[in-house]
């Protein structure tokens, strides 16, 4: 990034001047998340991963922080970064374990790291969540290269032990000051923490042993599962290193509006437009549940917002017994357009109703709110 002014390096982090460690820390995880190769091949982005790199290396530490934040960038000048050593990490789980929770500068290797959660998203129609479904679907995951089997190394080339540690990936640097001597353990550069050099890289990996592929996955969706709800799916995530289990697969379900039900609960909820007379009159007619048709019967002098109720024809209770129900609102249609016939008609009705012929027990509204107990 040479020839460009530099950020301020609490800016880069999205942090304030006045942030703990821990904050800082977190900052550049979660920057390490969205910008290291393994999860972005973008150039850009790699670019701010490795601003980010620097900024954490000053800032974590609290004699350049202290002088950067006395003189600025000035105050850090001839410092020697080691952002080219960030990159030549196997992994980002080698790097800071933004997935796996493993401390890049941390003074012990920890044993296999666990990977990370995957996620997907899967849509439904309501017929495929109310009574399950298998679908395929497709996710990225970081997994190791199938060219090399994970070593990193150009198949037919081997993989030597990393002279400067030893094959221990981590190697103690003795600074001298003016209080004595301080011994510090970090990660080897050589090897970026791998305790191996690699001669010659595979060309499909780079070297990383790791890479991001697109796999295949069966789901198995339950029945009576709802909009916005999440499966889990063990061991189907992120693959650990090195040899660590595989993180899990997490896929949000999003299920498509349907234009002939609502869904209320466990309850479905649809209308039934009905001419006035044959409310009136009543009549039998057939309903669409997600079951298909059902027959119904419409008793005489029905009214505007009716609920008829079909036991057991709602959605299967997620892993449980049972179904909801399956309310059909009725709603009364009034003739718009009227011939003369028709007209003499209604007029000669009209003449003959008394206070009787539309005494009803609830009013409109009551019986729309039944509908959505």
């Amino acid at each position: 990034m040479a020839g460009v002014a530099k950020r301020d390096y609490y800016e880069v982090l999205g942090v304030s001047r006045e942030a703990g460690e821990a904050d800082i820390k977190r900052a550049f995880r979660r920057l390490a998340r969205e910008l290291h190769p393994d999860v972005n091949p973008d150039p850009e982005a790699t670019q701010r991963f490795q601003e980010a790199a620097e900024a954490y290396e000053v800032l974590s530490d609290a004699d350049t922080r202290a002088r950067y934040d006395r003189f600025g960038h000035e105050g850090v000048a001839g410092t020697q970064f080691h952002t080219e050593q960030f990159m030549d990490f196997s992994s980002l789980s080698d790097l800071l374990g933004a997935f796996f929770g493993e401390d890049v500068f941390s003074g012990a290797r920890r044993g296999p790291a666990r990977g990370g959660d995957a996620r997907a998203v899967v849509e439904l129609t309501l017929a495929e969540a109310a009574f399950g479904v298998e679908r395929e679907i497709e996710v990225d995951v970081i997994a190791a290269c199938d060219r090399c089997g994970g070593n990193g190394a150009e198949p037919g080339t081997t993989v030597e032990t990393c002279e400067a540690c030893g094959g221990a990936g981590r190697v103690q640097h003795v600074a001298q000051t003016a209080f004595g001597q301080f011994v510090q353990t970090g990660t080897c550069p050589t090897c970026g923490g791998r305790g191996v050099r690699i001669p010659t890289p595979c060309t499909a990996c780079r070297g990383r042993g790791r890479r991001s592929v697109t796999r295949t996955v069966e789901l198995q969706v339950p029945a009576g599962i709802a909009d916005g709800q999440r499966l889990r799916l063990p061991g189907r995530g992120h693959e650990g290193e090195p040899g660590g289990p595989a993180g899990d697969l997490y896929v949000a379900v999003v299920v498509r509006e349907d234009e002939r039900f609502e869904r209320d609960g466990n309850d479905l909820v649809s209308v039934l437009d009905l001419p006035f007379s044959q409310a009136a009159l009543g009549t039998h007619v057939t309903v669409e549940t997600l079951d298909g048709d059902e027959p119904v019967e419409v008793k005489p002098g029905a009214q505007p917002g009716d609920v008829l109720v079909l036991r057991g024809k709602g959605v299967p209770v997620l892993n449980g017994r049972g179904r909801g129900d399956h309310r059909v609102v009725l709603n009364v249609l009034i003739p718009r357009r009227l011939s003369d016939e028709q007209r003499e008609l209604l007029t000669r009705f009209e003449a003959t109703v008394d206070g009787a012929t539309y005494h009803g027990d609830d009013g409109f509204l009551g019986r729309l709110r039944a509908a959505f107990r």
